[in-house]
């Protein structure tokens, strides 16, 4: 139960399993998602996003666990939870005789949360060409028309699956201003992507899968707060002081320097940097990348 003062959570997911045969999809995945978060999922092909996110829409069947969206069961009240809930799969298919204006008028016709005026407003923003056949758009065009529909439907939770793949750097930047005014406005983002930077400048909170399982939650202002430290000392390493012992790891590496990582303030950390025999300090913050690498780098 969340505790008293705790943001109300829109997402809930307990060990949360999804099988093929022999096969694990989802392994025992647990996680919640609060309301007005941007939550990033990552983790690469096959680490289980597009299952858990199925899932939690009603397309697919836990083998066994749980999942609710906005207190609705994802499995006995899908509807419910898909009312609530707009996505944008990886590979969005659109209606290929129809140019862009005619999508815009079928998904606002489809369906009430979607606003064609908003719609339009970003396709504009987006600099698309709406009077083009979806047969004679590009594929960064057709994305840009995905997103003019899904963005422009106002429900709670918005799931985005690689929302600014195949786009230009300046499309990029507008669809990141889309969800930062979507959380302004209240909604819930859940975001997949494999652009770190993107997700770090993004992202409230965010959660790594491997091999079905959840291997890492973090919030991005913690993330923040970490630093790694590269020196190269003219005497032996002295160690890590007890002051900041369990807040402080330290290690050699192969050609003799020193790399330190925290995740506390730097100011006290400095001052005993300063009384260290150095001959070369780097300080650079640890980054959503690193992270990711702990448990995705190969080998």
């Amino acid at each position: 139960m969340p505790s008293a003062g705790s943001p109300p959570m829109i997402v809930r997911t307990s060990a949360l399993t999804k099988r093929y045969g022999s096969f694990v999809a989802l392994d025992a995945c647990s996680l919640t998602v609060n309301e007005g978060d941007v939550f990033g999922l990552l983790g690469p092909n096959g680490a289980g996003k597009t299952t858990l996110v199925r899932t939690l829409l009603g397309y697919l069947h836990a083998t066994s666990g749980s999942a609710t969206v906005a207190g609705y069961d994802c499995r006995s009240q899908s509807l419910d939870v898909r009312a609530r809930t707009t996505y944008l799969p990886g590979e969005a298919r659109l209606f290929r005789r129809m140019n862009g204006h005619a999508v815009l008028d079928f998904f606002a016709r489809l369906r009430r949360e979607c606003h064609r005026d908003v719609a339009t407003q970003i396709a504009g923003r987006l600099d698309l060409d709406c009077s083009r056949q979806v047969a004679r758009m590009s594929t960064g065009m057709r994305q840009k028309l995905a997103l003019a529909v899904t963005l422009a439907t106002d429900v709670p939770l918005v799931i985005l699956d690689e929302p600014t793949a195949n786009l230009d750097p300046t499309a990029r930047s507008t669809v990141l201003d889309l969800v930062r005014e979507a959380k302004q406005a209240g909604k819930t983002i859940m975001f997949s992507s494999h652009v770190l930077s993107e997700v770090e400048a993004i992202c409230d909170h965010v959660a790594i899968l491997r091999a079905g399982r959840v291997v890492h939650e973090q919030s991005i202002d913690d993330l923040r707060r970490g630093h790694r430290i590269h020196a190269r000392l003219t005497r032996a390493f002295p160690g890590v002081p007890e002051a900041f012992a369990g807040h402080l790891s330290a290690a050699s590496t192969s050609d003799g320097a020193v790399v330190m990582e925290t995740d506390e303030p730097l100011a006290p950390l400095l001052g005993w940097l300063a009384t260290l025999p150095l001959d070369e300090v780097r300080v650079e913050p640890v980054g959503l990348q690193a992270v990711y690498d702990r448990f995705h780098r190969p080998g």
